[in-house]
């Protein structure tokens, strides 16, 4: 029982690694394209809005991060809280790597320090049972 557990806690916390920074990265992508967003005049905003949502890359960045908080939720059913946020940090390799390959960002040594001091951190909870609370039945 404790392995199906851990298996399917760590299932979901993959996909909530993979799917929050690629939705993420989509819907920023989108918008860039969309370019600067002007306000005023009002009506301006209707174009806008009738752009970014008429964008298959603003759909595609949507359902991916509907998929990460399905993941999350169902996480969330089977271990604490305070197991699954932290592991979820793992995504910050994610959105350094996709910033990387397919924004062509370029990310500092120091930065690159920074989520391995991250992902050090989440080792630690990887030893601890991901439910300490008991379950409602």
């Amino acid at each position: 029982m404790h392995t199906r557990i851990h298996l399917k806690t760590y299932l979901l916390i993959a996909v909530m690694v993979v799917a929050g920074p690629i939705g993420n990265l989509l819907i920023a992508k989108a918008m860039k394209q969309t370019g600067p967003i002007r306000y005023w005049p009002p009506s301006e905003l209707l174009h806008v809005f009738l752009q970014v949502f008429g964008s298959f890359t603003i759909w595609a960045g949507i359902a991916c991060l509907i998929t990460f908080i399905v993941a999350f939720m169902l996480a969330l059913s089977v271990a604490d809280y305070s197991y699954v946020q932290p592991a979820a940090a793992l995504g910050y390799v994610m959105i350094a790597l996709l910033g990387v390959f397919l924004l062509g960002e370029k990310v500092s040594p120091l930065h690159w320090a920074g989520i391995a001091v991250i992902c050090l951190g989440v080792s630690f909870i990887r030893g601890t049972h991901p439910r300490t609370t008991e379950n409602p039945d």
